[in-house]
């Protein structure tokens, strides 16, 4: 059996985090304990600790160990909803399309937002959310398929790429926008509106430390309010 990736062991670190089997403010084991469990190299933990730190998930001191963090956040956080149950939270039947996916060089300032090299083969999906049948939102999302292993095989026809990484990557954090766009005509065909209609957009990327998981743009149609946590 191959030894796992530092990418590999910092999804466990955080599945342990999230399932409060390392709670708040809890001592972890020391990195060749976690090196000998995992059956891989020390540097391994080391590089996947490091990120979890950075991230404010993990505080390590010299000797008094690594522990989880007691304010892990120290600000406000975004709840990534899966778009399918966003639809059904507000009474309404959901549906899906998948219009297109292609693996592909990802356009500059996608590559560029992702900090990935030009040639960098991405997966690019677009996928239409329906509410009633009636459109919903617009999906266009950039894939780092290194940081999201089985996406590329994934039938992404009947699940969505927004509930597929969800349920199977794990995320240190991200960077979000927000602001109004004006339809263009493709959008607006789409979205069952007129060109030029005032669209609520989302714009979010997400990493696992310093690795970039996916880049995405969703636009919602005419009337749509957003409901989060903080």
């Amino acid at each position: 059996m191959a030894a796992m990736t530092w990418q590999a062991v910092q999804a466990e670190a955080l599945r342990r985090i999230r399932a409060r089997e390392w709670p708040p403010g809890a001592r972890i084991p020391d990195e060749e304990d976690l090196a000998r469990e995992l059956g891989c190299a020390r540097a391994t933990v080391n590089r996947a600790l490091r990120d979890l730190a950075e991230a404010g998930l993990l505080e390590r001191r010299r000797k008094a160990g690594t522990h989880v963090a007691l304010t892990p956040v120290r600000k406000a956080t975004f709840e990534i909803p899966i778009i399918r149950q966003d639809i059904e939270s507000r009474g309404q039947t959901p549906g899906y399309r998948l219009l297109s996916r292609s693996l592909a060089p990802a356009p500059a300032p996608v590559s560029a937002l992702l900090r990935l090299p030009a040639d960098a083969p991405l997966l690019h999906v677009r996928a239409l959310h329906l509410a009633d049948e009636a459109p919903f939102c617009l999906e266009d999302r950039w894939i780092n398929p290194a940081a999201a292993p089985g996406v590329e095989t994934a039938d992404l026809t009947t699940i969505s790429a927004n509930e597929w990484l969800v349920r199977n990557t794990a995320f240190s954090g991200g960077d979000i926008d927000f602001g109004a766009v004006a339809a263009d005509a493709g959008t607006a065909a789409l979205l069952g509106c007129a060109k030029g209609a005032a669209l609520f957009e989302i714009g979010r990327t997400t990493w696992a430390g310093a690795q970039p998981i996916t880049a995405v743009r969703l636009t919602y149609g005419p009337g749509y309010r957003m409901r989060t946590a903080i």
